[in-house]
């Protein structure tokens, strides 16, 4: 319960020492298991609950508008599984309990991501892999690889992202070959190759992302594994704008625009498509799908996954800055 007398900023400030607590907690608990050869018999069934409980938490994230709001609950449930950790139990016990926290990991990690805060959100995805290894959980260790690499991509560190997809594509290949993971390792190469303006990799990681067609459904498990190929249409404009093709990524993100109902998601898809009209000198373009996609950042409150791809277009607005519309549209990004 928040107290009358706490600011927000001390009220956040507490929050995030407590996630570093728990943590570091984790992390010790994870590596320096208490096993023993009896586990407690309403183990698996405890367990069981706290991963239904995780799913519902993914759910609730992806329908929240603003992520922020999700974020007591998963610190509330990441405190039970540390403290669960912190109990004797079987190996198989411990293997699945290091899964639940993974997947719990990774969706602190995200919130983390969209509020801008990639330190911390570092430290989830990181600890994240490192449990999913302890539960021998690959498609989940694969995906806490891929999340750790796109923070790299955000700072466009394109050199650094290829050995971590890498290990995440090699990992992949271990896990279950009817889930999406290796594909969405695939798609994620493709946006590095992309940065590193690399057309013949990009394509061809790109045809690898679209194989996933060829599986059967369902793909996805829950909430870490976002990927059935709904959003390639997306992926591909995205590479496609970053290695200069504006004609081939204006038809594949109209097309993505036309199917995307989250807010986050069509903010993303419309700040790439106001750069594109940057681009190609296109004025009208760059304030209409920049115009919106600033309504949705404010109304979101997404200051860090849409804020930043703003904040990349504000700096490509430059050259328009002798028009007003520009200006303003310039103006509105920075109070972001």
């Amino acid at each position: 319960m928040v107290t009358p007398d706490v600011g927000s900023d001390e009220l956040e400030d507490m929050n995030r020492r407590e996630l570093l607590r728990l943590l570091s907690t984790a992390g010790t608990l994870i590596a320096v298991p208490d096993i023993v050869v009896d586990g407690h018999a309403d183990d698996l069934e405890q367990i069981s609950q706290y991963e239904q409980l995780n799913s519902h938490l993914w759910q609730v994230y992806a329908l929240s508008e603003s992520k922020r709001t999700v974020y007591p609950v998963v610190r509330q449930q990441l405190d039970l599984l540390t403290r669960r950790l912190d109990r004797s139990h079987s190996s198989a016990t411990h293997k699945r309990i290091c899964a639940a926290t993974s997947d719990l990991l990774q969706l602190t990690g995200e919130i983390f991501f969209d509020a801008n805060r990639y330190t911390d959100a570092t430290h989830c995805y990181k600890l994240a892999a490192d449990a999913s290894k302890e539960g021998e959980a690959f498609d989940l260790w694969a995906c806490a690889l891929t999340r750790l690499a796109y923070l790299s991509m955000y700072e466009r560190r394109f050199d650094d992202v290829t050995p971590i997809l890498e290990g995440a594509a090699r990992v992949a290949r271990h896990g279950d070959g009817q889930l999406a993971t290796r594909h969405w390792v695939a798609a994620v190469q493709a946006e590095a190759h992309a940065g590193r303006r690399d057309l013949e990799a990009c394509e061809r990681a790109l045809d690898k992302a679209e194989l996933v067609r060829a599986l059967t459904w369902p793909v996805m498990p829950g909430g870490w594994l976002r990927f059935d190929g709904s959003r390639l249409a997306e992926e591909r404009g995205t590479c496609y704008s970053a290695l200069g093709r504006a004609d081939l990524a204006s038809e594949a993100l109209t097309e993505a625009l036309n199917t995307a109902t989250s807010p986050r998601r069509r903010g993303s898809i419309l700040t790439d498509l106001a750069a594109l009209g940057v681009q190609t000198r296109d004025l009208d373009r760059v304030l209409d799908c920049g115009g919106q996609a600033v309504e949705l950042a404010e109304r979101t409150r997404s200051s860090g996954y849409i804020g930043r791809k703003l904040q990349g277009l504000r700096t490509q607005l430059t050259p328009l800055s002798s028009d007003n519309r520009a200006a303003q549209l310039s103006d509105r990004i920075a109070q972001l």
